[in-house]
């Protein structure tokens, strides 16, 4: 294994008072305040004098001379064929960065705190019941995978060069479009598909072009928090208008009677989140009809349409209206979180504003895994990959629901049916505080995320989001057990 030389960059010496003269006294006086701020540290290896001159543009005598002076004052040591460092042996008190006096600390604008705000709310939960979307090792694709990125590797360079397409991959691009043909009758060309990180970068792209500053947006309620936060933090100009959501789906009606003239809906009709249910054909037929009327964008959201365990599902509202419909979806919870890998299709008039987003947020999509991914789904993988996963979580769903029916008593808690999806509601009695309940199960060593917040001012319902990821039977089974005993725990202060 190579040696790595740990030569450290000295900005602290930049600059030097050239006109003042003295100059190995002046830095010979800067490195001495680089190691007492801590700069430089016991045993650090610096740069040699010849480097060193050349950086500072001096005469190499004048490097030769402060590093002299320096070693006989005991802060450095030299060592022929070895260099020159701080005296390994150097007990220095470093300064702590200077406290603001009073009243002279750093205003955060209110930009910032809304973000610092949205921020907290996407704390990643341990990998443990009942966290969502962790993947179920028993079907995870890693030996295909892994073979898939040699093969491509070998092929090509292994490190591909220069900018890539805004709009992702073509290969991919041409895949994902024959998917969402085949699995949710989605009408589209890979001219209008855009590879981006995942919905949530899809999501931001869409709230940005669709809407301008002082329209209105219908935004489910409740909702997923990654679409309520971007209205509340990069998008604050534009007005969100939550509409209720009742077990057909968003109510369209009551989205007229808050803003009839809205410029666009976000929703997830094929499973809504976090409630589960789909949304009903009268309610999908509600919403494109008043698209249309008020020539507005629906943004469907098709979140965990491939997971349904009982019947066909529907098919996608896009398929229904593909001019003013943008349709979002994900491989990063099927696949795996970490690929950061989704797909926006929209309509031919959206495509050039779309890329032009996309190029000042990140440019365009990393491209190796690109093309691993669309072999992936050329050759079947992941329509083979789907079908394990419905078995896996369908038996998981069941495990889980048996555990709550034999451990929690419905005066406490009660599920929401579901028959789809990688994760299930809990409603809790209204006495007890799901934020409340999710810090205490934390505490022993259960995951959740609380309902409530999810919700507009004043709507609020107390319930938790268990995810059906890759854990074992007894796994859940331990789980549901901790879950009764924080229910139990709060209840008592309630």
């Amino acid at each position: 294994m190579p040696r790595k030389a740990k030569i450290v960059e000295i900005p602290a010496i930049g600059e030097l008072d050239r006109a003042a003269g003295h100059l190995s006294r002046q830095l010979a006086q800067a490195l001495r305040k680089a190691i007492g701020k801590g700069e430089l540290k016991a045993g650090d290896l610096l740069p040699s004098t010849r480097v060193l001159a050349g950086a500072l543009q001096l005469a190499r005598g004048t490097v030769i001379e402060a590093f002299e002076q320096l070693v006989a004052e005991g802060f450095f040591v030299s060592q022929p064929g070895s260099g020159t460092r701080v005296a390994p042996s150097l007990n220095v008190n470093t300064q702590p960065a200077a406290k603001p006096a009073a009243g002279e600390s750093m205003p955060l604008s209110r930009q910032a705190e809304a973000f610092s705000r949205a921020g907290s709310q996407f704390t990643t939960l341990p990998a443990v019941p009942f966290a969502v979307s962790v993947p179920a090792g028993s079907t995870a694709p890693d030996d295909v995978w892994r073979r898939l990125g040699n093969r491509i590797r070998a092929r090509g360079p292994g490190a591909p060069s220069g900018y890539g397409d805004p709009q992702g991959a073509r290969p991919l691009r041409e895949v994902i479009a024959e998917y969402v043909r085949k699995s949710r009758s989605v009408h589209c060309t890979p001219d209008q598909v855009i590879i981006t990180a995942g919905t949530q970068q899809g999501l931001y792209l869409a709230a940005q072009i669709l809407p301008d500053a002082g329209e209105a947006v219908w935004v489910e309620d409740p909702a997923y928090s990654g679409i309520t936060a971007i209205f509340a933090t990069a998008c604050r100009d534009k007005q969100m208008i939550r509409v209720p959501v009742d077990a057909e789906g968003i109510d369209v009606e009551a989205g007229r009677r808050l803003a009839e003239n809205a410029r666009a809906a976000f929703v997830t009709p094929s499973h809504q989140y976090p409630l589960g249910m789909p949304m009903s054909m009268a309610r999908r037929t509600a919403l494109l009809a008043w698209a249309r009327e008020q020539r507005a964008w629906v943004v469907e959201d098709d979140y965990d349409s491939e997971l349904r365990y009982a019947g066909h599902p529907f098919p996608s509202l896009q398929g229904l209206d593909p001019v003013r419909v943008v349709y979002l979806g994900t491989f990063s919870k099927i696949l795996f979180p970490s690929l950061r890998l989704g797909y926006a299709i929209v309509p031919d008039r959206l495509v050039d504003a779309f890329c032009g987003a996309r190029q000042l947020m990140d440019r365009h999509p990393p491209s190796a895994d690109q093309y691993v991914l669309a072999s992936f789904m050329a050759e079947g993988h992941l329509d083979r990959h789907i079908r394990r996963m419905r078995t896996v979580y369908a038996d998981r769903r069941e495990v889980l629901i048996n555990a709550i029916r034999r451990t929690i008593p419905p005066a406490l808690a009660r599920l929401q049916p579901c028959d789809q999806g990688m994760h299930m509601v809990l409603w809790l009695n209204a006495a007890l505080d799901d934020r409340l309940v999710a810090r205490e199960a934390g505490q022993r060593g259960v995951s959740l995320r609380a309902v409530s917040p999810m919700y507009g001012a004043g709507n609020a319902r107390s319930g938790l989001i268990l995810g059906l990821g890759g854990f074992s039977d007894q796994q859940i089974e331990n789980a549901v057990q901790q879950l009764y005993l924080a229910l139990v725990a709060v209840s008592r202060i309630a």
